[in-house]
């Protein structure tokens, strides 16, 4: 599985899982993209009801262990950073130390999945993608389409995003999945930027 969702999805989540016929043993890892709660929320309580492990990036690790989503991140806005601890909270029983860190390069076969692991920092320090063998590319935060694909507009250092993206056009990405908007296909981002 790759992110969670947030913990007021769950039960969604749940009703998603149990149409898979997803059972503890066949659920193997949980990939989070990076640290953010609509990412990580329902990461604990999925691996105490499947026995699985959940990986990510050590840089984003402190997010999930904390519960702050600002942890390891640039000060950023004055007000957003008051606003979110109230508005969006991590429980403390969906925080969680990941069981394993993972980043550039390391490959997922193990786990059942023809993949690799992308560092593409920018929406957050330890912001990670999962490229598939066949061009499938699940990018977290780093680019929505909501209504059309673009940079995702809340970056921590949008410098080091724009170096995220010069690394992803010289890999076989085709079709992005976005942690936010729908899946399109990699031609269609590069056509906006041009």
């Amino acid at each position: 599985m790759i992110d969670t969702g947030s913990s007021n999805q769950r039960a969604n989540l749940e009703d998603e899982l149990r149409r898979a016929d997803c059972q503890p043993g066949n659920l193997l890892l949980i990939v989070i993209t990076h640290g953010d709660f609509d990412h990580t929320g329902n990461a604990a309580y999925l691996r105490g009801m499947f026995d699985t492990k959940i990986a990510m990036h050590a840089d984003d690790a402190g997010m999930a262990e904390r519960g702050d989503m600002f942890w390891n991140r640039k000060k950023g806005n004055p007000l957003f950073r008051m606003l979110v601890p109230i508005l969006f909270w991590f429980k403390k029983a969906d925080r969680f130390t990941p069981d394993l860190t993972i980043g550039e390069g390391d490959n997922l076969a193990e786990y059942g999945l023809d993949a690799k692991v992308l560092s593409i920092p920018g929406h957050s320090k330890g912001s990670i993608g999962i490229l598939m063998a066949n061009g499938d590319f699940f990018c977290g935060d780093l680019l929505t389409n909501l209504e059309t694909p673009v940079l995702n507009a809340i970056m921590d250092d949008g410098a080091v995003a724009d170096k995220s993206i010069e690394k992803l056009k010289t890999q076989n990405v085709r079709t992005v999945y976005p942690g936010h908007g729908k899946p399109f296909p990699w031609e269609a981002f590069l056509e906006n930027i041009r």
